[in-house]
This record gives structure tokens, sequence and C-alpha cells, in this order.
């Protein structure tokens, strides 16, 4: 393995050209080498807007590649488990797209295919690797809000294409799936539980058979509430707030926090307000980096893959109580 790690895009997704492709190219461990479409035209013509070396028309070509090291899974949520696995088996570490499958069960298939070969593999929740979640995070193991009573999360934005795949059934779309996730996963991430009950609402769109709008609550072992809402038709928000019982933790912007903003945590405690200031980073690189630097070094990468499963089944929880 070569001192930059040698990484490989199954498929020629958005978020990958807009977000992680770029990211991995600023990265200072890793490099871009092939990319791969089931469209060779489509595949070339990404390829040459993206400057990366090699392209193929198939994702078994790619995956069968000796130069490539690392694999980076952006395919729509129902094909992550299929392809996912196939990495597996060609023995090749993958990050894989939040959210990690399309249930529980095939999450947990996913990371079994891994394990039981030695590979790494993760889930791909870029957030939690920013400096200002991480410093949420010791903030609130530090005591800095007391025992959590209330947390809450929103993560919306406006889809105005029909055609997209988040408004897909068949390739298990949803704004629960598809944002929703990261409210769930910023609750168990900030509570270090698993929740317990769930309780929930969706709008299923009429025509897509998804949930358009979804707004959820789940509870923990500890006594935390949290309640959170995601949405595919509203203005486009990202925050998340703890409330304890010393102090109230906000954070805007969160999930989604671009390299050229400034991210503050608030933070109030005894009736005072205290402002975080937090250097702007490209959250993604530095998901990236970490992945490759784990392989670079022969360790797991920072978030187990288990991590992944637990996520869908909280996510599962919320899916069965909406229907009830």
């Amino acid at each position: 393995m070569s001192q930059k790690i040698r990484w490989g895009v199954l498929s020629t997704a958005s978020i990958g050209y807009r977000r992680v492709i770029p990211a991995i190219q600023q990265s200072g461990n890793g490099i871009v080498t092939a990319v791969a479409s089931r469209s060779l035209d489509k595949a070339k013509q990404y390829a040459e807007d993206r400057n990366i070396p090699k392209y193929y028309g198939s994702y078994e070509e790619l995956i069968a590649d000796p130069d490539i090291d690392a694999i980076y899974n952006p395919l729509p949520n129902s094909e992550h488990a299929y392809w996912s696995i196939k990495c597996a088996e060609a023995g090749k570490a993958t990050l894989c797209e939040k959210p990690l499958a399309s249930d529980a069960a095939e999450a947990q298939t996913m990371v079994d295919a891994f394990v039981s070969r030695g590979v790494p593999f993760t889930e791909g929740f870029m957030y939690r690797f920013h400096p200002q979640n991480v410093k949420v995070k010791e903030l609130v193991e530090d005591g800095a809000v007391g025992d959590i009573n209330i947390m809450q999360a929103t993560f919306t934005f406006t889809i105005r294409d029909a055609g997209n795949i988040r408004l897909s059934k068949e390739l298990a779309g949803g704004s629960l799936m598809d944002v929703g996730c990261y409210c769930v996963n910023v609750m168990r991430f900030m509570t270090g539980e698993e929740p317990t009950s769930a309780r929930a609402v969706a709008e299923i769109g009429a025509e897509t058979g998804v949930d358009e709008k979804f707004v959820g609550i789940l509870s923990f072992p500890s006594g935390a509430t949290g309640h959170f809402d995601s949405g595919l038709h509203s203005l486009r928000t990202n925050t998340y707030e703890i409330r304890g019982s010393k102090g109230r933790i906000y954070v805007g912007e969160s999930f989604v926090a671009e390299p050229y903003t400034q991210p503050v945590i608030h933070l109030w405690q005894e009736g005072m307000h205290h402002e975080i200031e937090i250097s702007p980073v490209n959250q993604y690189t530095l998901m990236a980096e970490d992945f490759a630097d784990a392989l670079l070094n022969n360790r797991p990468p920072r978030y187990a893959p288990d991590d992944g499963v637990y996520t869908m089944k909280a996510i599962d929880m919320l899916k069965a109580a909406a229907q009830s």
C-alpha cells in the first residue's frame, strides 16, 4: 500500500461529485484513482470533470481493480448492501454512505460480511468528525449540561425534482432515511445510549409512497427524550439542541457545516450565555482522512461498523411507530 490511499468511487452520485471526491482530493493521505458507472460514457465524463485518472463502465470492474485500496459507496440506499458486500468479498475496505442499509437486518448482514473477512468498514456520517460536534460531545461528557433531559434536532430541505431518488420507495428513500437519520444518529452519539421506544408521525406522499415529512420521538434508558423532524419540502435547516439539568447547548447548521462558515456552539449555564467558536473545516475531508489513516496504520476506523446497525434499529422502530 502506498503512502496515500487510492480510492475508487462506486457510482457517479451527486454527493460524491459535489462533496466527497473534492474532499478526498484535498486530503493529505488519499487520492481518487477511479470511478465507475453503469454507463461508460457517463463514467468518462464524470472522471474528466473531476480529474480522476481511471473510469469503468461497471461496478464489478472497479471492485476488481488491484490498484484500488478503498471504496466509497454513495449508491442509493437500497443498493448499499449488495455492492458493499461485493466489496467485502473482494477484500476492499469500504466507506458507505449513510444510512447504512434499508433496515437493520440488512445492515447487520453487511457488517458481518466485513467483520468475518477482517476488512475495514464504516458508515459515512461526516458530521461526527467536525470539531464542532466533537467539542459538543466533550462538553456533554464533562457535565456541561448536567443530566440530559431533552434533545431536539431538525433536518429539512426542499426537493424540486420529482425524479429525485430520495422520493423513490424502491430505492429506500424518504425524509427519515435521507436526513432524519442524522437526527437519530446525533441523539445516539450525544447520549451514548440506544433508544428503548419510539413514537412517530409520517406524512406519506400520495405519488411517491415515501415519508416526505417525519416527526419522531425517542426515549433513552437514562430518561432523556429526543424529538426531531425531517422533511423534503421545507426550507433547509439542520440544527440540534441538548437541554439538561445544568445547562443547554444549541448548534446551528450542525450536520452540513460548510468549510467556509464559522461554526459556533451556544452554551447556556446558570443564566450565562457562552459562544464557543470553532475553526472552519471540511468535515468530509476529515472523514476521508480518518478512514485512510486507519488503513495506513492498520487500526480500526474511528466509528465501529455496527454503529450503523444501531442507527438502523432506531429507524426501524420509528417506521413501525409511524405505521401503528
